[in-house]
């Protein structure tokens, strides 16, 4: 008789001229999902959770820092010229920092970077407190630059751990960019929750404690990290081709986030709801999270580039919405609804972006060439900032929609240029036909 196997229970009846098996067959386990696969990686869990620890604070800093300088001195033109300070000194640094990261490590390079920073915030606080000079107080928070590219070393443990998996490596940078928006959702609200509950500096204290146990926890963890190249072979990032008009789209990306912000609050702040514009903005930051998931879940195919002017024309087609709620309804809940919608958008553009940063980059710079694009999006930030601003001021918060809109468009405009015309020797992503 044969026996029972380990994959079906067998019933076994006798009738009078044969012996009969019934065969009650399992149903075939339920293939894990994409992001269970993911996380089954060894060792992804242990350095996503400090990665994520530490990447919380970047949204927390620049609201602590203005509510703090502002609440002291009572100018915010000082607090913004500070954090404006800050934003430059980073987007100077910011590569040099990176380039010891691929040269010497994570762990040697990230940790000590970090302990700068840290010290350049408590430095903040002291001179806030005791009413030090105001150049002390640009003084201390330029030296804040030295903040390691937290997300983009998480992105480079992702590449090394997945090299020649596109699909599970597509997801991974789906995940980083959905992790990106929470953090720059929350971060905000937990500042202004510990700034206003607590003390004013109680924002800073408490991004500081966390960007350094987070970093900590994260450079901790070695059997994930990507081997140092002292000599990495090939050109510089910003000098291999498709990384300049990769920078070219995110500077005109960054200024879609940049005057949404601004022009944002001072909607808000016109339908006097001021303190409402940080949970309108969390409702874009919201749309993109959720699309940047369900993005990594979808498998992809065709070329990369192709994808991107895709993705922004949606988001160009998109950032009308916002403009048209504030014009015809000039409703901050219809506002907030727009800004969901608008914001799904954002994710699938940015992960397409670094999925290109990541093929164009010479071997051994990724964290350099990942630098340079979030580089790239500062600078768009601060220039949406200021046409947002100006338009704001000298026309109307509703005609300062349009800022974003624009900027979207030339990104679309300029992606679709390139590819045009070969897109300046793509030659890397023949990759993307998979």
């Amino acid at each position: 008789m044969p026996q029972p196997t380990s994959r079906d229970t067998r019933l076994f009846t006798v009738t009078a001229d044969t012996l009969v098996a019934v065969d009650f067959t399992r149903r075939a386990p339920r293939e894990p999902g994409p992001y269970r696969r993911l996380f089954e990686v060894p060792g992804s869990r242990a350095f996503t959770a400090g990665n994520l620890l530490a990447r919380l604070p970047m949204g927390m800093f620049a609201l602590s820092a203005i509510v703090m300088i502002a609440g002291n001195r009572g100018s915010y033109a000082l607090a913004g010229a500070v954090t404006a300070t800050g934003l430059a000194a980073t987007a100077v640094v910011a590569p040099w920092t990176a380039r010891l990261v691929d040269r010497h490590g994570q762990a040697r390079v990230a940790l000590p970077a970090t302990l700068i920073a840290v010290l350049g915030s408590l430095a903040l606080v002291l001179c806030v407190r005791l009413d030090a000079p105001a150049w002390t107080l640009f003084a201390a928070y330029a030296a804040t630059a030295t903040t390691p590219n937290t997300g983009g070393m998480s992105r480079a443990r992702w590449a090394h751990l997945l090299k020649g998996r596109p699909d599970a490596l597509h997801t991974a940078n789906s995940f980083e960019q959905a992790a990106d928006e929470l953090c720059f959702m929350l971060g905000p609200v937990l500042a202004a929750v510990l700034c206003g509950t607590f003390f004013p500096e109680a924002g800073t204290l408490t991004g500081a404690v966390l960007l350094l146990t987070g970093v900590a926890l994260f450079t901790a963890q070695r059997s994930t990290e990507p081997p140092a190249v002292r000599r990495a072979a090939g050109r510089a990032p910003l000098r291999a081709p498709g990384i300049r008009p990769l920078l070219l789209v995110c500077l005109a990306t960054g200024g879609v986030f940049g005057s949404m912000e601004v022009v944002t609050i001072a909607f808000a702040d016109g339908q006097g709801h001021r303190t409402a514009a940080g949970a309108v903005l969390a409702f874009q930051a919201a749309g993109s999270c959720v699309a940047g998931l369900l993005y990594g879940a979808v498998r992809l195919s065709g070329p990369a580039w192709a994808r991107l002017l895709w993705c922004l024309a949606a988001m160009a087609a998109l950032m009308t919405l916002p403009l048209l709620a504030a014009a015809l309804t000039g409703s901050l809940l219809v506002l907030a609804g727009a800004l969901l919608v608008a914001g799904m958008a954002t994710a699938p553009t940015m992960v397409t972006t670094m999925t290109l940063v990541q093929r164009h980059t010479p071997e051994g710079r990724l964290n350099e060439g990942m630098t340079l694009a979030v580089t790239g999006l500062l600078g768009g930030i601060a220039c949406g900032s200021a046409a947002g601003g100006w338009v704001v001021e000298h026309v109307s918060a509703t005609a300062g929609y349009g800022v974003p809109v624009a900027a979207a468009l030339t990104a679309f405009t300029v992606a679709g240029t390139l590819l045009s015309f070969g897109a300046s020797n793509r030659s890397r992503d023949h990759r993307t036909h998979h």
